[in-house]
């Protein structure tokens, strides 16, 4: 009964026409509002000397497990392939960067900048701003210990905002550090090995009550709960570095100063009035090594646009390499609905540059003359019904909203002069073949 349900919603969407649930039709307006961020993600890129990569959009299942654990597996798309392997489309890059790097990491310069912009998938329930099929920009600086690397690292994402046309008054870049949470649970007597769990707990405070949060503490250790829950709401309201050693205690000097230098790059790469110290970050991943941070929206819905942070030993535990990491990750969805919500994606004009008129008569100086434009650059089209009269083909090219209208009669071919009509202002243009280009451009 299960098949036959299950066939008969496949036919059901398919004579719907509908796009499977999460997933876009990304019509040329869409496409063209995508293709603007990707624009500028890479020209923010370029200009840190980030170099660009790609991997595989189908991956093992196992290099997912691998950094994850089991529980990915619920929300990936996977499944076995002909070959009987357990494969699965990619929920985010860093597993096969990591692959990557390690197969050439004794001949790759370092510190190796890289970047990626391409598509993930994963299979949770689509909402605003969350889709299963998603873009996704990628970053990152390995080889790198120094806080310097942070700072860049950081300092990009604030860049590729401010390409997009973004303002301090726009968004805010949220700084933590998962070291000072590791330090503060171990002066708890926490044990090693519940504080990723404790982690997870912090990072879902701000989505759970707190009675909630108790509750997952005392789970988690009975004895500490109690203590542990009013600290770390302490510790989550730090905002300034003079607040984290009031709260935290000044035992670690060496990670104060670690901040002290962190924070001064920052002023000094002219990022200070993007980002806040906000210890209630902490990434919900279990890689993360030392300093996090995830960029908001600061008005409105104050939705998460970005997500980053240090990862020193993933690498190691994946493929054996010793390579200190820090990145981050952009999506294209929620970052979409903000500029376009802000007015600030240039509107999209899908239309030629040109609009060739012409008839059989003169098709054979016409269309060479076409090709000859399109190999400088020139984009136009024209009509492909020659039965129209001039008059009708220009009522097409106001339509095709062409900047332009070349017009090539039996007159303009015998005098080799041809004219070229600006369509917002009616003005004309009587040119040689070789002097378009020089209009046009």
């Amino acid at each position: 009964m299960r098949s036959v349900d299950n066939e008969f919603m496949v036919l059901q969407r398919l004579l719907m026409k509908q796009a499977l649930p999460g997933f876009r039709d990304l019509y040329p307006n869409s496409c063209a509002i995508r293709n603007y961020l990707f624009q500028n993600f890479r020209q923010a890129t370029s200009s840190f000397g980030f170099e660009e990569f790609d991997g595989p959009l189908l991956e093992p299942l196992d290099l997912f497990v691998e950094k994850s654990g089991e529980e990915i597996v619920s929300q990936l798309f996977s499944f076995s392939d002909r070959g009987g392997r357990a494969v699965a489309l990619r929920p985010e890059l860093t597993p096969t960067l990591a692959r990557m790097v390690a197969a050439r990491a004794a001949t790759l310069k370092r510190p190796i900048r890289w970047c990626n912009v391409g598509e993930h998938f994963r299979y949770e329930r689509p909402q605003k701003g969350r889709l299963r099929s998603f873009w996704q920009m990628n970053a990152d600086l390995l080889g790198g210990s120094d806080v310097a690397s942070d700072a860049e690292i950081i300092t990009l994402l604030v860049s590729v905002f401010r390409q997009v046309g973004l303002g301090a008054d726009d968004f805010v870049v949220r700084i933590s550090d998962r070291q000072i949470w590791m330090d503060f649970f171990g002066k708890f007597g926490l044990p090693v090995e519940q504080m990723p769990a404790a982690l997870g707990i912090i990072d879902k405070f701000e989505r759970d009550d707190s009675q909630e949060s108790k509750k997952k503490l005392e789970e988690l250790c009975p004895n500490l709960a109690t203590e542990l829950f009013a600290a770390i709401n302490d510790l989550r309201q730090c905002r300034t570095l003079e607040d984290i050693k009031n709260v935290s205690g000044k035992q670690n000097l060496c990670r104060m100063a670690d901040w002290e230098k962190f924070l001064q790059l920052l002023n000094d790469l002219q990022v200070t009035p993007f980002i806040q110290i906000d210890l209630s970050i902490v990434r919900g991943l279990a890689y993360y090594t030392g300093f996090v941070f995830e960029a908001f929206e600061r008005s409105g819905q104050s939705r998460a646009l970005a997500g980053g942070g240090r990862y020193d030993d993933l690498l190691e535990k994946l493929h054996k390499v010793s390579m200190p990491a820090c990145g981050f990750a952009i999506g294209d969805v929620t970052l979409g609905l903000l500029l376009q919500e802000k007015q600030l994606i240039p509107q999209y004009n899908g239309a030629p540059r040109l609009f060739v008129i012409f008839s059989d008569e003169t098709q054979k100086v016409a269309l060479p003359l076409c090709q000859n434009l399109r190999n400088r650059g020139i984009s136009l089209c024209y009509d492909f019904d020659r039965k129209l009269s001039f008059s009708k083909q220009l009522r097409e090219a106001n339509r095709s909203k062409a900047a332009f209208a070349l017009f090539i009669g039996t007159d303009e071919v015998a005098s080799g002069k041809f004219t070229l009509k600006d369509l917002s202002s009616g003005d004309a243009q009587i040119l040689a073949d070789h002097e378009l280009f020089a209009a046009l451009s």
